[in-house]
């Protein structure tokens, strides 16, 4: 009896658990029906969307075609008519150079008055004519002075070239600076310039003055090249080598040659010049550039004058705006005249500090070290300036000056001389950037 009822209850418990694995898989069987009734109806919806799109498609894929033949059919007409010329109206803007007008002026305080400061000529350089209007482009009165207005003139003249002309308006004339045409698209890496232009012999002479750190001259251009230095008309030829890591330019430039304190012999043009500029990073924050350069022409005497000249700079960004600079500059003289051959030299240095984009301070040595026999060789000149630009285009500087290089003709007596300068510049316009 014990074994029936065994028997029966393993029966009864296999029985059951076969009918709960049936209800379980019924389970599943009806959830993986909803899943695939889901889908199928996603799928039925998706092919109604891609249908109206498709009609959609076609509905603008048939407008496009009916536009086209619009299209085709105005252009068959407009053909078939006569062509009509329209009046287009002159537009002046277009065709009017940049303008940039620069005014720069000052405030002497001088220990030698106006008269006798007009007479100075540097002895062994320059000479003194009571008969003549003293050369001083700059500064030259205690008190007010308006230097220059300059005029700068620039525009693209076709494809071919640019042309630039700069005046200077002063109270009593009109000067042109310079007026010339640049080549835009020679190959090779060439440039051509022609017309009237200042001379890029050395590294300060092709820098007008207001770009200048100081306000005053170098003294050694002064004395060898005269207050307005190479500034000539004739033309310039310049070749940009083919190099990778190294800027390396070659000049040469053929002049008139009217520049009377070392030439002057015009004929014909008697001036030729020719240099090598070279530029290069010494590390990420330091740049170098230097140059070799020579002139070669005839003198007012009928003799041969030959200048060479090489110059450095470098120059290094500090922290921010901050940058320091060093610039110096020297030039030797055979000039042959027909008693002698004058032999002199010369050269500047100078440190700059641009603290920010405001503040920048300088100081500058002027030494005229070798002269005539039986003149001065102590002639030499001090500079120390302060410079605030409260913007891009205006600029204001403090200089002090200390000169031991003139000779006042009027009494042929030798001064030193003790100058404070207030100076002011303003540009106004569109005026292209100058090198640093």
């Amino acid at each position: 009896m014990t074994k029936k009822l065994i028997i029966l209850s393993l029966c009864a418990s296999t029985m059951l658990s076969a009918q709960s694995e049936l209800d379980e898989l019924k389970s599943l069987l009806a959830q993986q029906m909803k899943t695939t009734q889901a889908l199928q109806k996603r799928v039925v919806q998706l092919e109604k969307k891609q249908a109206r799109q498709s009609r959609i498609t076609k509905s603008q894929a048939k407008k496009i075609r009916e536009a086209k033949k619009q299209i085709a059919v105005a252009q068959t007409q407009q053909e078939e008519q006569p062509t009509v010329q329209t009046a287009k109206t002159f537009d002046q803007k277009s065709f009017l150079p940049d303008i940039a007008l620069i005014l720069d002026g000052s405030m002497v305080s001088r220990n030698v008055d106006n008269s006798t400061y007009e007479s100075y000529y540097i002895p062994g350089f320059s000479s003194y004519d009571a008969n003549e209007e003293a050369e001083i482009p700059f500064n030259k009165n205690r008190g007010f002075n308006l230097n220059y207005a300059e005029l700068a003139l620039h525009s693209t003249v076709g494809p071919w070239f640019d042309a630039d002309a700069i005046f200077h308006l002063k109270a009593d004339a009109f000067e042109i600076e310079e007026a010339y045409l640049t080549s835009r698209s020679m190959p090779y890496g060439l440039r051509a310039k022609v017309g009237k232009f200042r001379s890029e012999f050395g590294r300060i002479n092709s820098i007008h003055q207001h770009a200048w750190h100081f306000t005053a001259q170098p003294l050694v251009f002064e004395g060898l090249l005269g207050t307005e230095g190479v500034n000539d008309a004739g033309v310039q030829l310049q070749w940009v080598l083919p190099t990778e890591d190294t800027y390396l330019m070659a000049g040469f430039e053929a002049l008139q040659g009217n520049n009377d304190i070392s030439f002057g012999d015009t004929e014909t043009n008697n001036l030729y010049i020719g240099y090598l500029k070279s530029s290069f990073d010494l590390s990420d924050d330091t740049t170098a550039l230097a140059g070799a350069s020579i002139l070669h022409g005839k003198n007012n005497e009928g003799g041969n004058t030959d200048i060479y000249g090489v110059d450095f700079t470098l120059k290094t960004a500090l922290e921010g705006y901050s940058t320091l600079m060093w610039q110096s500059e020297l030039l030797y003289r055979n000039k042959e005249t027909s008693t002698e051959t004058l032999k002199q030299a010369g050269f500047y240095t100078q440190l700059i500090y641009q603290y920010d984009q405001n503040w920048a301070a300088g100081v500058r040595y002027d030494d005229l070290y070798k002269n005539l026999d039986a003149q001065p060789d102590d002639l030499d000149k001090y500079t120390a300036m302060l410079e605030y630009k409260p913007f891009e285009f205006t600029k204001f500087r403090l200089q002090y000056t200390y000169d031991r290089s003139k000779v006042f003709g009027i009494n042929d007596e030798r001064k030193n001389t003790s100058e404070i300068l207030l100076g002011v510049t303003i540009e106004a316009g569109a005026h292209g950037a100058h090198a640093f």
